[in-house]
């Protein structure tokens, strides 16, 4: 079976990434992408870009079995309502959306099925795994989380962070965040440290520090590549496709192939 994709910010990084991999793969297809004010005659990977006022018009005409979307929170919330609408599923990797937004996104999850995650990585999803292992099993150890992202990125943390953050709030209940230090600062024992960098064209980095007992445990994962988050999308695109209306995680689709 070949899963039809639509893709969204054809133009930006992520876009170009997504429509590069669905055009190496035999079970994923491209049926139309669009952005923002495309240039006449714009095209990624031979696929041309179309502007995204059409988008309404070409979920109708190429009956896609999913929007895949890197875009920013606003036009995504929009893409999801309208692809919802249309009852076709939403592959999520945009970050930065506030607790409303999100919450609008949980709603029409209701209508549509909805995959939505901070990282399309596996390796991200074995980090995860390994930091839950090492909060349990490190209870009295300070942790500092550190991200490093290019000199474009808006948001911070970066998404994958806060869900690290979240993976480590789970297993300390009293647990303060301090988002870096200036001045006077002394450690208290609650706290978990955040760290934002921003430089560069660094895809992403992401390390979690845990100290304590004269030793301490460095938990790291490095992208090298764009690729892998468009290569996990498009496989959360496959597995999503036939999927009841629901909201969905990148962590679903990795547990299913265990």
């Amino acid at each position: 079976m070949t899963v039809a994709v639509g893709v969204t910010g054809a133009t930006g990084q992520m876009g170009r990434a997504v429509i590069d991999a669905a055009s190496a793969r035999d079970d994923v297809e491209v049926a139309f992408a669009v952005n923002r004010d495309p240039e006449e005659g714009a095209e990624v990977a031979g696929v041309p870009v179309e502007p995204a006022r059409e988008f309404d018009r070409l979920l109708a005409e190429r009956d896609p079995d999913a929007v895949v979307d890197f875009t920013g929170p606003a036009s995504s919330q929009n893409y999801v309502a309208v692809a919802t609408e249309a009852g076709v599923a939403s592959v999520v990797g945009t970050t930065g959306f506030d607790d409303a937004s999100e919450a609008s996104l949980r709603e029409l999850a209701e209508y549509a099925p909805i995959l939505k995650a901070s990282n399309f990585g596996r390796g991200v999803q074995a980090l995860l795994s390994a930091v839950e292992s090492a909060i349990g099993a490190l209870p009295g150890y300070d942790v500092e989380v550190t991200e490093t992202h290019h000199n474009r990125k808006r948001d911070a943390p970066s998404g994958t962070a806060k869900t690290i953050l979240e993976t480590i709030e789970q297993g300390r209940e009293d647990a303060s965040l301090v988002h870096g230090r200036e001045g006077e600062a002394p450690r208290e024992a609650s706290e978990i440290g955040v760290h934002s960098r921003r430089a560069g064209t660094i895809t992403g980095e992401h390390e979690v520090l845990l100290a304590g007992n004269h030793e301490e445990v460095r938990l790291t994962h490095r992208a090298e590549d764009r690729g892998v988050f468009a290569e996990g999308a498009l496989d959360a695109a496959v597995w999503l496709a036939d999927r009841e209306p629901g909201w969905y995680d990148f962590a679903d689709v990795v547990e299913a192939e265990r």
